[in-house]
């Protein structure tokens, strides 16, 4: 289902996928929301000329999490019966961590603005990550006496280390884009003017990798959070044997060959 909430360009092997409600500043709770980014996840994965995403909000703001206007409502989250909530959320916005461990492709996080609650950990969900300098990040949900229930508790400590990340989680504070540098949260900050051109010339030097290998490389790596060893390398086994029966394997392996006969003759 096409919806203006969620916005997909895409440019050669790149889509771009924005979050479109700036008004609302990007909020990510809403089913409207969920099934849209859902299903705009599920068609770029779907399209085998698309290598690489990009995620990022329209306006100033990347993501502000949870629609508090709607928290506490019938039909918003936490509106009706303590035991009806669970479904809610497996129904709502757990769907989203879900769909983008899915991807074949690698995804990268152009964080715009404030990255706040669920705003933040939708940008850990992503592979990379790239803040603008105006970027904050808050694990706030201690602070609306909530806990992170989109899977941020799971995520965050991945990224940052278990010690950063309960400190994070258990003051709720934000931080800006240098100390998320500072502390892995994000690869890289640039100024806001040069954050999409940085992320897409990210995406290209991505992209220009074979796309066999690169969606298997992607797989490999999300598999690797969470297998133990013997499990990843029977894994890891498996995806190269069919890697070097791929053309771009024994295109690359030539020229390389080439390269090194014509260096080996001085030409």
């Amino acid at each position: 289902m096409v919806s203006d909430l969620v916005l997909v360009e895409t440019s050669g092997s790149v889509a771009t996928v924005t979050l479109n409600n700036p008004a609302s500043r990007n909020p990510i709770s809403d089913l409207e929301m969920v099934d849209a980014l859902v299903g705009a996840l599920e068609r770029i994965n779907a399209d085998r000329q698309i290598r690489v995403g990009i995620l990022t909000g329209r306006g100033t703001v990347f993501s502000s999490g949870g629609n508090l206007d709607k928290m506490g409502i019938p039909g918003g989250l936490g509106g009706g019966e303590p035991a009806d909530t669970p479904r809610g959320y497996t129904r709502g916005i757990q769907r989203i961590p879900l769909a983008i461990q899915a991807l074949e492709i690698p995804m990268i996080a152009a964080v715009n603005g404030p990255a706040v609650g669920a705003g933040c950990d939708l940008a850990c969900m992503c592979d990379i990550r790239i803040a603008a300098q105006s970027a904050r990040f808050a694990e706030s949900f201690v602070k609306l006496g909530l806990i992170p229930g989109d899977g941020g508790a799971w995520l965050l400590q991945r990224i940052v280390g278990f010690s950063k990340a309960c400190e994070l989680t258990f003051t709720g504070d934000a931080i800006d884009a240098g100390e998320a540098l500072a502390c892995g949260l994000v690869s890289r900050v640039v100024p806001d003017a040069e954050l999409m051109s940085t992320a897409l010339a990210l995406a290209a030097r991505i992209a220009a990798n074979p796309p066999h290998a690169l969606r298997m490389a992607r797989r490999l790596m999300i598999q690797a959070r969470t297998a133990p060893l013997d499990q990843h390398l029977e894994s890891a086994a498996a995806f190269q044997a069919l890697a070097h029966t791929t053309a771009d394997h024994r295109d690359a392996v030539a020229a390389f060959k080439a390269g090194k006969s014509r260096k080996s003759q001085g030409k």
